[in-house]
């Protein structure tokens, strides 16, 4: 990658990036790193939102860092979050799906558990994401020690794209479900979600996001 070429990881893994509502596809997610936090409790509180701005202030330290040391220009990936809750026996990561929010709805949302996380695309390393996190200290972010740098292989998969509420989810995750039943397939894993867009700047009924369940 020469300096000042622009690199968008979600051109060169776009089909891992992509839905169409209504429509089930099938995909092989490779090991990729992730910057992460892990907690528990309702979305909507201070501990998930403090979680997303250690993200996103880490992620963009990181690639303004890259760029000022290697003349290097990444785009920053989109935040994605895993979603669960414990049951007896079903604590495994590896056990079927936990469903999104539709699937929690009767479940006290302070016993969510969740892992909210963003891609950080090649060059960047945990080095450089070690290096942003120590600059972004006299920001005072709650959640910034709580940051984890990990590398990880989702392997095959099954998404689809859900526009609207997130309280909506449920019918486009039991045709989700449907779709790998069909193909002979069964569910594994954490129920998956991908934040296309600004969620923040989006209406309720405007909101993008790609669903996606591990398979075996």
């Amino acid at each position: 990658m020469s300096p000042g070429a622009v690199s968008d990881l979600r051109e060169d893994i776009a089909v891992l990036y992509k839905g169409r509502k209504g429509s089930v596809d099938f995909v092989d997610v490779p090991p990729l790193l992730f910057a992460m936090v892990r907690g528990q409790g309702d979305p909507d509180g201070p501990a998930f939102a403090e979680a997303v701005q250690a993200l996103f202030t880490i992620s963009y330290a990181a690639h303004f860092g890259l760029k000022k040391r290697a003349g290097l220009i990444t785009k920053v990936m989109p935040l994605e979050a895993l979603w669960w809750f414990d049951e007896p026996g079903h604590a495994d990561p590896d056990e079927p799906v936990t469903a999104g929010f539709g699937g929690l709805s009767g479940v006290d949302r302070e016993s969510w558990r969740w892992q909210a996380m963003m891609v950080q695309p090649e060059p960047i390393d945990e080095a450089l994401l070690e290096r942003a996190r120590e600059e972004s200290r006299a920001k005072e972010l709650p959640a910034l020690d709580l940051l984890q740098f990990e590398r990880w292989e989702e392997g095959r998969c099954a998404q689809t794209l859900h526009v609207g509420p997130y309280a909506d989810e449920g019918a486009t995750i039991a045709r989700l479900d449907a779709a790998v039943v069909e193909a002979g397939l069964k569910v594994r894993g954490r129920h998956h979600e991908i934040y296309l867009g600004d969620p923040r700047r989006s209406a309720p009924d405007k909101l993008r996001t790609l669903i996606r369940h591990p398979v075996v």
